[in-house]
């Protein structure tokens, strides 16, 4: 019984290795664009807003 433990340790760690390589390696383009897309919407209000009042 010894043994089938020390045999299911490479196992676990393996199966847990497989999930954070594929959590790692996800694509997050479309959080990216998402986040820039935000990013621009606030810059143009802040230009909107900057040029209303006439200072830089």
């Amino acid at each position: 019984m010894a043994a089938l433990a020390w045999l299911l340790i490479p196992l676990f760690a393996a199966i847990g290795a497989a999930i954070w390589g594929s959590w790692a390696s996800r694509s997050r383009t479309t959080e990216d664009i998402v986040e820039l897309d935000g990013y621009a919407r606030f810059r143009d209000a802040m230009d909107k807003i900057h040029s209303r009042s006439g200072t830089v």
